[in-house]
């Protein structure tokens, strides 16, 4: 079979725009993703359908879908077509979600070996991934948000550590590299390292810790930006490093330690041992790991211990180390509470649109509109100019920007305006990240320590997903956690098409408005001030219950 990539330009295979629009994304995540022949997008199990014959029973679905119906999938399976109107959802999907007791990672394996199952990852199967730029991005923003608290502005000089080069870790060379840190990313697969290398995103590789070190030491004494990919495992590097008395200034870790059985690589074991274990001794497997883990983070306090600022990516590899006897974990703290949540507050988050017509031209008019129309919003200008520098186009042209409330709106009208005067070559595709102000509750990522302990209620991504259906969303999805992150997460995802057409304005308008109002919503209902203030500010609707106290 050839190797998919999404189609470019304006000729449709399909009955609309909307629909083309939803098989380019499809096509675009698997363009992009780790391994195309299991159908894996990122993060070892992510996948974009469960299986091939699913793949293209969508496929066909889509080019003969009409306006006014709606195509259902279940955990990356069309189920069936529904008559619904023309201003529905082309599809509405729910992806990896169990119930309660049974959300565990054993019997997310057994149902995936059955076949009746896949975890979606946040925007692998709800076909939003757009290469690695999301990810450098925020990546980029944390790695930015630390300098402007820790460091007076500035990483020039300091030294990241980090582990991790997948489809997810992969961002981290360059947004360390563009931040101006030297960054050492340690990575057991030396085929992810040349990948990165030969995208631009790394500069440097060596199998050697000593000619490592002395490169970031160069370049940190310098006040140069490097990054440099050490081919190793990161549980025996770390704690060889506390051993020295080396200490980093940033640390932290995006290995896929979700997942203890595809994913995490134990020290002390080759990849075929590994294989073999998986295969024949899986228990053992994810034992080894855990315990690899839990050296990884012991090195990881020991760091925070010694002056380190130590984060929590978002891989679950606290809660991995905790359950391998490291009692004091939960003491790194999670990147979304320490350095975010004050943006998300605001419903400000990681934006995204795509060039359908696969022309970079479009995304650079995009770029032009930006940077003249919201030349007082310095995250996003700062973050196109690095990304015309810095960012290679990976399948469809595609940027990301963190906008807020009523700027996502403005912003998306304003490029349908640009698709219907003929100023783009091609209809862009809208979507965010799950993690987003309203879309995710993981309480050890996105929701941990929410001011009114509301960490674990998952009300909010549904709501969310309820609310864009209502709104006229294109695409609408509702996923869970899978693998190691069974039982801990429930997220939401949206995708818009803007089209050129009357009826794509009011879609636009009607579902960012609700999506970012109903994330402002979400904080101010959590008692944060700023959320409160955005509200009142933006004239959100927002009903006081404190104020029927005295009628009770």
């Amino acid at each position: 079979m050839d190797r998919i990539t999404a189609k470019r330009g304006i000729e449709l295979r399909c009955k609309g725009w909307r629909q083309e629009a939803l098989l380019r994304m499809l096509e675009n995540v698997l363009e992009n993703g780790e391994n195309q022949k299991e159908l894996i997008v990122y993060a070892a199990l992510g996948k974009a359908a469960r299986n091939w014959q699913s793949y293209h029973a969508i496929v066909d679905t889509l080019k003969n879908l009409e306006d006014g119906e709606t195509l259902v999938i279940q955990s990356g399976k069309p189920i069936g077509v529904f008559k619904t109107h023309p201003f529905a959802p082309v599809i509405v999907m729910a992806n990896c979600n169990m119930v309660g007791k049974w959300a565990t990672s054993e019997n997310f394996y057994d149902l995936m070996e059955k076949g009746l199952i896949i975890w979606g990852g946040l925007t692998a199967a709800a076909w939003q991934y757009i290469g690695s730029q999301g990810v450098i991005q925020g990546t980029y923003e944390i790695f930015s948000s630390i300098a402007r608290m820790h460091f007076e502005g500035s990483l020039k000089g300091r030294f990241i550590l980090t582990a991790g080069l997948g489809g997810m870790g992969g961002s981290q060379p360059l947004a360390g590299f563009m931040a101006g840190a030297a960054i050492l990313c340690v990575e057991v697969d030396e085929a992810r390292i040349d990948k990165r290398i030969a995208a631009g995103y790394l500069q440097r590789k060596t199998h050697s810790l000593d000619e490592a070190l002395g490169w970031i030491e160069e370049a940190r004494q310098k006040g140069e930006a490097l990054s440099v990919g050490l081919c190793a495992n990161a549980a025996d590097v770390y704690p060889e490093l506390v051993s020295r008395g080396i200490t980093p200034d940033i640390v932290t870790d995006q290995t896929s330690a979700h997942d203890l059985l595809y994913g995490y690589i134990p020290n002390g074991f080759t990849f075929e041992e590994v294989r073999e274990m998986r295969a024949n001794q899986p228990e053992k497997l994810q034992k080894e790991a855990r315990r690899s883990i839990a050296q990884e983070v012991e090195a990881m306090l020991a760091f925070k211990d010694n002056g380190s600022i130590v984060f929590d990516n978002g891989n679950n590899i606290r809660t991995q180390a905790l359950q391998g006897g490291v009692e004091r974990a939960f003491e790194i703290d999670i990147f979304t509470e320490a350095f975010l949540r004050p943006l998300f507050c605001k419903a400000i988050g990681p934006f995204r649109w795509v060039a359908l017509s696969g022309d970079p031209g479009d995304i650079k008019a995009i770029d032009d509109y930006i940077l003249k129309n919201f030349a007082d919003n310095e995250i996003v200008v700062n973050w196109i100019r690095l990304a015309n520098q810095y960012i290679p186009v990976e399948g469809l042209p595609a940027r990301i920007g963190w906008f807020g409330h009523q700027e996502r709106t403005r912003l998306a009208v304003a490029v349908n305006d640009m698709v219907r005067t003929g100023k783009l070559k091609g209809p862009v595709a809208f979507s965010r990240d799950h993690l987003d102000a309203a879309s995710m509750t993981h309480p050890n990522i996105m929701t941990e320590r929410m001011k009114d302990g509301s960490d674990a209620i998952a009300d909010w991504p549904l709501l969310n997903a309820m609310l864009n259906c209502s709104s006229m969303a294109d695409l609408v999805t509702i996923h869970s956690g899978g693998g190691g992150y069974s039982g801990y997460m429930t997220s939401a995802g949206v995708t818009l098409v803007a089209d050129g057409s009357e009826s794509a304005d009011i879609r636009l308008r009607t579902v960012l408005d609700n999506d970012t109002g109903l994330g402002v919503l979400r904080y101010a209902d959590a008692g944060y001030s700023i959320a409160l203030k955005e509200a009142e500010d933006k004239g959100i609707r927002r009903i006081d219950t404190e104020r029927y106290s005295n009628q009770m």
